[in-house]
Order: C-alpha cells, then sequence, then structure tokens
C-alpha cells in the first residue's frame, strides 16, 4: 500500500489533478483504510486532500493553517494566491455561477431520483451523472455581452479567459467555455455560495437575463427569477 500512496501523492503534486476514475483515485474514494493512509500523508505535508463527489477530478490543496506561511507574502496575498487580477477574478465567479451551479442543481435532482441519499463517504459508486451531459458549458459570446465591458472589455475578458484556461478553471473549445478540472474543486461551495444568492452577483444576473436553477432554502426550484450562487476557493 505504501507504493501505491507514493504513487498517487506524487501524481497528483505532478499532475494538479487527477481524474476521479483513475484506479489509484477510485481506489482513495473506496477505500477507508487507503484514504485515511492518504489522508495522514498529505496532513503531514501541510496539505489537503481536494474532492467532492459531484466534481469529476481530485485534487490537493494546502490546509488552511499553512495557508499564512506560503501565501503570507506580497500583494497577491490580499486577494488570491494565484496572481489572478480581480477582473479574472470577477469572471471566475462568474463563469462558476454558469456552469457549475445548473451543472450542481441537474446532479442532486438525478441523485436523487435514484434513490441515493450521500449518507456514506466510502463503499458503493454513487449514481452521480458528470460531464457535459449536466454541465454543457455556456458561449463565450453570451458572457462577454453580459460581462465583458464590466471586465475589462474584449482584450482584457480574452486574456483573463486564457489564464483560467490554462490554471485549470475552464476549458475553451468552440467559442463555448466549458467546465475545467479544477472549477468545481478549488472554489468552496458551502462557504460562499448563501453570500453570492443574497448578494449583488445574483442580481447582476437576472439583469442580464441569464438563468440559473438554484433550489430555495425550502429545496423547491425557483423557477420564474433564478438567482445565482457562487463561491470563491480558499485556493482562489
Amino acid at each position: 500500500m505504501d507504493q501505491a500512496l507514493n504513487i498517487l501523492v506524487a501524481r497528483l503534486l505532478a499532475h494538479r489533478f487527477i481524474p476521479r476514475k483513475d484506479p489509484l483515485a477510485r481506489r482513495a474514494l473506496v477505500d477507508e483504510v487507503f484514504r485515511e493512509s492518504l489522508e495522514h500523508r498529505l496532513e503531514e505535508c501541510g496539505l489537503q486532500l481536494l474532492e467532492n463527489p459531484y466534481a469529476e477530478h481530485i485534487a490537493v490543496g494546502l490546509k488552511p493553517e499553512m495557508e499564512d506561511w506560503v501565501f503570507g507574502e506580497g500583494e497577491n496575498w490580499l486577494s488570491n494566491n494565484m496572481g489572478l487580477p480581480r477582473d479574472a477574478i470577477a469572471l471566475l465567479v462568474v463563469v462558476w455561477a454558469l456552469i457549475i451551479l445548473p451543472k450542481r442543481e441537474r446532479q442532486i435532482a438525478r441523485a436523487s431520483a435514484a434513490g441515493d441519499t450521500q449518507t456514506d463517504m466510502f463503499g458503493t459508486e454513487k449514481p452521480i451523472t458528470r460531464g457535459e451531459e449536466v454541465a454543457p458549458g455556456v458561449p463565450e459570446d453570451a458572457i462577454y455581452a453580459d460581462f465583458g465591458k464590466k471586465l475589462g472589455g474584449k482584450s482584457r475578458f480574452s486574456m483573463n479567459l486564457g489564464q483560467l484556461a490554462k490554471l485549470g478553471f475552464v476549458i475553451r473549445r468552440n467559442k463555448m467555455i466549458h467546465e475545467g478540472p479544477l472549477l468545481d474543486l478549488m472554489i468552496d461551495y458551502t462557504k460562499l455560495a448563501p453570500r453570492i444568492i443574497e448578494g449583488a452577483l445574483a442580481e447582476v444576473l437576472k439583469l442580464t437575463g441569464t438563468r440559473i436553477a438554484v433550489e430555495d432554502d425550502a429545496g423547491h426550484e425557483d423557477a420564474p427569477e433564478d438567482t445565482a450562487e457562487t463561491t470563491s476557493g480558499e485556493e482562489v
């Protein structure tokens, strides 16, 4: 098992993320002993496993208590630790809202219909649909038409979108923006989603005509005037 752990940790560090269907990644998700050993080994290095059942990949990130030691110097720490300018962060939040929120809504609905309650972490494979079936992507031109001028104009929009693609947040294909390997891993859904739903971005998305299916606190879909919930993880 030690060799398997060494290989998995080395691959995660070298490649930044690996598909959850990879044999070693899947072992970490379904084998409780292997998962605990992996988390212990990462913890010894100040790292933690980044994984959620709705994402297609797994990755590693810093533990919160290590962030000041690693990213506590320089001006970038004031907003993020990937060197992203403010307009790129704003674009990332918008893209996350347009891709991940509808995807999560569809995945939860389909998992509920299949009778999966997500009560156990290990064991059988969860009936959660992933990929373009639930996250088909959004047109670049549509996002630019709605938000481009507020995000620095066409040249800044294109440059920032390219930077997000380089970092693994998005995939650009045929003028469409698709979910990248890290978009649903490096952004903390639970921490900032309520702030965005109750904040300004929800109103902006409604004013631009963007429609996102989101369940309200009672668990009912708000169909006529959908709102958006987005997050920004500690790694961003």
